[in-house]
């Protein structure tokens, strides 16, 4: 498509996309995931998996993405045929559209614990009152339904002066605020040792479902799962270097991980909370921390605030990956700003019953963040390989450079990747019936 719009240039990408990887994957879910699914050895696992297989997987959607210059309908289209594009597109777009109902639950979350901060403190006096209020879900639902109304008026202003205008402004502001917070964190009592206790992993307590959490995680972290990275790689520029981009990507976000855990690990375990608490554990534990930090209220308010908008960083990343899906889907017969209103007005429904019971999060996010991410990024690895040939496969991924390696990666993306998810997400099910 020639209007398609691409990013100004490569570092606008790499924060962009960096922006878009952060998120709640990071601050919200890598903290809870990893207290619940086998501690650090969850983080060795994760790591692992993000270098064996994320990266070589972030390259692949890609190109997909840019060779195609389409969403995941037309993409899946162009290379298995009009009918399985559109049902395998389909049913991507849907799992983001789903997972997006939880997720702007939770930001709204994050955006009243940074209203809280500013106008109350989290004193001992203020903890009961800001969890009776968190809590309420009329109140986080009318926040959650605000929050629809900004991102309608952001997503209408296109990719430029929407979401890459947003992204270099806090993605370093919010690097910023995490460092001095680990500076703080360690600075309590025995704040150090327990975190060296914590990172002292044991792989024998390793379940096959933690396994399967750290796999989801790391492609979840990094927005994989055929919707993601395929939309905003038909947003890169045609010269870009998607290895070197892809290594730069995941170093930012597994960075962003491991600076928010050494921050969150010392400070739950100094205070005595609970590190497998679930997706409670963030909330429950910036409140504690900022009430023990000099100038706490002000730094509390300046860190929720630039955490508030990585987070909606990528929660404007998820409506424009299903409107830009559907204007392609539908070869543009509506326009953008009518599909905005649309998907907008129907977030607006989903949300509704997750205000209601908040306690389905954690399952929908296990089904929706991880199952269908894993599942999402294997069919695109499939696509790319096995629905063209291998020339056309590597001159997507690498354009006209010819390189040893190059080979190597093909096979290994075509084989080794797709049978790992495979068998991970096989072994995940067979344990749950």
């Amino acid at each position: 498509m020639s209007n398609r719009p691409v990013f100004s240039n490569r570092l606008l990408t790499i924060v962009t996309m960096i922006g878009v990887s952060i998120g709640l994957g990071n601050v919200w879910r890598f903290p809870y995931m990893m207290g619940e699914y086998g501690g650090s050895a969850f983080l060795f696992v994760y790591l692992l998996f993000t270098v064996l297989f994320a990266i070589p997987a972030v390259m692949a959607e890609w190109s997909l993405g840019r060779s195609t210059r389409q969403g995941p309908v037309g993409a899946f289209s162009t290379m298995w045929g009009k009918k399985p594009g559109l049902i395998i597109g389909g049913m991507l777009l849907t799992t983001i559209f789903i997972a997006e109902s939880y997720y702007i639950y939770v930001i709204a979350n994050v955006g009243f614990s940074t209203f809280f901060s500013a106008t109350n403190g989290f004193e001992e006096g203020q903890l009961g009152l800001f969890t009776e209020r968190l809590n309420d879900p009329t109140l986080q639902y009318v926040i959650s339904v605000f929050l629809l109304g900004v991102s309608y008026l952001i997503l209408t202003r296109g990719l430029k002066k929407g979401i890459e205008s947003i992204s270099k402004i806090f993605v370093p502001f919010f690097g910023l605020a995490i460092l001095f917070l680990i500076l703080f964190a360690l600075q309590l009592n025995n704040a150090t040792q327990h975190l060296l206790d914590f990172l002292s992993p044991d792989f024998e307590a390793l379940e096959t479902q933690h396994i399967f959490a750290a796999l989801g995680q790391a492609f979840f972290s990094l927005g994989l799962g055929g919707t993601f990275l395929l939309v905003f790689g038909s947003f890169m520029r045609q010269d870009e270097n998607l290895a070197k981009s892809s290594i730069l990507v995941a170093i930012g976000d597994v960075g962003a991980a491991i600076l928010v855990g050494l921050f969150i690990v010392p400070t739950v375990l100094s205070l005595g909370l609970d590190m497998s608490q679930g997706p409670g554990l963030l909330f429950s534990t910036l409140p504690e921390l900022f009430q023990r930090l000099p100038l706490g209220q002000l730094v509390g308010t300046l860190f929720l605030f630039s955490l508030f908008m990585v987070t909606f960083i990528s929660s404007l990343a998820a409506l424009e990956v299903v409107i830009t899906g559907l204007h392609d889907a539908f070869n543009e017969k509506f326009s953008r700003k009518r599909l905005i209103q649309v998907i907008c007005a129907l977030q607006v429904f989903l949300v509704l019953p997750i205000a209601i019971n908040p306690s389905i999060i954690g399952t929908l996010d296990l089904i929706f963040g991880s199952g269908m991410q894993v599942l999402g990024s294997m069919l695109v690895l499939l696509a790319l390989t096995w629905g063209q040939s291998k020339r056309k496969a590597l001159l997507a991924v690498f354009g006209s450079r010819s390189k040893s390696w190059h080979g190597l990666y093909y096979y290994w993306v075509k084989w080794v990747v797709p049978a790992v998810l495979f068998f991970v997400l096989i072994g995940y099910i067979v344990t749950k019936l």
